[in-house]
């Protein structure tokens, strides 16, 4: 699907779809990749320089920004929030808008098959591990091992997911 043949979809020229990626209306997607199979909810947003996996599962109202990478076999739940910036300010020191040269883009990781609850928000620079699970609500300061359920504002370690990611 693109953003050509439903009108409810905003999908950027320079957007890379992988076969068959499935649009929900009301998405927006523009300078990043989507990898093949995977499922795009209602109200999301992909920015620039985002990259999605193969077969993942991106659920409404999640937000996506600029240097998140989410590889294969992800779960993201509905309303999650990715930050790039660690100072966020909407001006420079001297009062005018801050433009792209004015910040840095702070990248983060989603490992392969990890699963990201709904209402989380994944503070800049995280590595979320493989098979990692992320209970709803949470707010990831750190990183998150691989195989390893974290929960809470701040996540805290709860326990080991157990082998290949099953709880």
């Amino acid at each position: 699907m693109n953003g050509g043949t439903d009108p409810l979809l905003r999908v950027a020229p320079d957007v890379k779809l992988g076969k068959g990626v499935k649009l929900y209306s009301f998405v927006n997607l523009y300078g990043c990749e989507i990898g093949n199979g995977t499922k795009i909810g209602t109200f999301v947003e992909i920015q620039k320089g985002a990259r999605i996996g193969s077969q993942c599962k991106i659920c409404s109202h999640s937000f996506i920004c600029q240097g998140v990478t989410i590889e294969d076999g992800v779960f993201i739940g509905h309303g999650v929030v990715f930050i790039n910036d660690v100072y966020p300010r909407a001006t420079t020191p001297d009062g005018t808008l801050q433009t792209d040269k004015d910040w840095k883009c702070i990248p983060t990781i989603v490992g392969k098959g990890a699963s990201i609850g709904s209402g989380c928000t994944i503070l800049a620079g995280i590595s979320i591990g493989e098979n990692a699970m992320v209970g709803a609500g949470s707010v990831v300061t750190r990183d998150v091992p691989r195989d390893t359920i974290v929960a809470g504002n701040p996540a805290r370690v709860l326990r080991k997911t157990g082998e290949r990611g099953k709880t």
